[in-house]
């Protein structure tokens, strides 16, 4: 069965929003941990961390860990020149692409070359913050982790944006 969800980051990327289901109805929060350090923290309706995710130090590669702080999976950025497009090892359970075109704001995510097992696009985020509706197919991958995938590919995106500002 499918599960839709809604989160937002915030303008400061720092703080807890809320998680709802497409009833409206909260099912947990988003912490972000600090404005200075881009790592999450996907909590339930009981503030128990489910899903975790963050740049290790020195590291290009997005982390995802579990409740316990195991590491479940690592998002990386792939080079591509007219689309965006993302790579996801899940720990023990494969690989996940992440593709999305080069305007766009949706994204799907593959099992392999055909499967979609996950969409997400940003929903709002002119003037304010990233908003986002995350629609999960998969049996293997949670919503919770997926938010923490998703928040990776926004944490990437963001770093590259402000290290092209850098070096302009």
């Amino acid at each position: 069965m499918d599960s839709i969800v809604y989160f937002q980051d915030n303008f400061f990327s720092a703080g807890t929003t809320e998680i709802f289901n497409e009833s409206k109805n909260k099912v947990g929060e988003l912490d972000l941990k600090s404005m200075f350090s881009a790592s999450v923290e996907v909590l339930d309706n009981e503030g128990n961390v489910i899903a975790s995710g963050k740049f290790p130090f020195m590291g290009m590669k997005w982390r995802v860990y579990d409740g316990q702080g195991q590491e479940i999976g690592a998002l990386k950025q792939k080079l591509s020149f007219f689309s965006k497009r993302y790579e996801y090892q899940a720990e023990g359970r494969g690989y996940y692409y992440i593709e999305s075109e080069a305007f766009s704001k949706q994204y799907d995510v593959y099992q392999d070359e055909t499967t979609i097992v996950a969409t997400f696009h940003k929903i709002s985020g002119f003037f304010s913050s990233p908003a986002f509706q995350l629609t999960n197919h998969s049996d293997q991958l949670s919503t919770e982790e997926l938010i923490a995938v998703v928040m990776g590919v926004n944490a990437i995106q963001r770093r590259n944006s402000s290290n092209a500002a850098a070096t302009t």
